[in-house]
């Protein structure tokens, strides 16, 4: 697993994958989703929560493409432990907030809202519409932000407002929604 692009560029992450029982963006999926979301957005000007952040892959990858606002949550003690020792080699003091914690604990307890919401829980989660519902109810995400889900086939999240898209890469899928808020779209024009 490396870091694709940026100022971090090639760097190798080498968790221990056998004891974490994690399952990381690929490289190839992660490459695929930030070409979509370099076309979409200001990388550095964006204020990303990444949600079961496990190897920290996606929120280094934010973090190597000049975000200056990333949020990381998981419950998983030795997942945060080894990014704040990967962040801590790298000189992420500023850019990189590590919160050990439960994925729909943490929004419930939260007010911050963002320009992207990347949520990679374990393929066999199922509170994905949960943790959808309060990131909308709540105004977690920001006009014209999106909330990214990764998941395998057997989801189907098309129904639900908002849905933009889904994108397969190999066995991973990616559901896109963008929130768009036509009243201070108009207001601000």
């Amino acid at each position: 697993m490396r870091i694709i692009s940026g100022k971090f560029k090639g760097r190798r992450l080498n968790p221990p994958l056998t004891k974490w029982n994690t399952r990381p963006t690929m490289d190839f999926s992660r490459e695929a989703l930030f070409n979509i979301l370099e076309n979409r957005f200001n990388l550095p000007s964006v204020k990303v929560l990444d949600l079961f952040g496990g190897t920290g892959s996606i929120s280094l990858e934010f973090v190597s493409r000049g975000s200056q606002h990333v949020v990381y949550v998981d419950k998983n003690a030795a997942c945060v432990q080894f990014l704040k020792g990967e962040a801590k080699s790298m000189g992420l003091a500023g850019e990189l907030n590590l919160f050990r914690d439960d994925a729909l604990r943490y929004l419930e307890k939260h007010e911050e809202s963002y320009d992207i919401i990347f949520c990679d829980p374990p393929y066999d989660y199922s509170n994905y519409e949960p943790i959808y519902r309060i990131i909308f109810e709540k105004g977690l995400i920001l006009n014209r932000g999106m909330l990214i889900f990764e998941h395998d086939k057997r989801k189907d999240f098309s129904h639900l407002p908002y849905f933009l898209q889904i994108r397969k890469y190999g066995t991973s899928f990616f559901s896109f929604f963008e929130y768009f808020d036509e009243v201070n779209s108009i207001s601000s024009l």
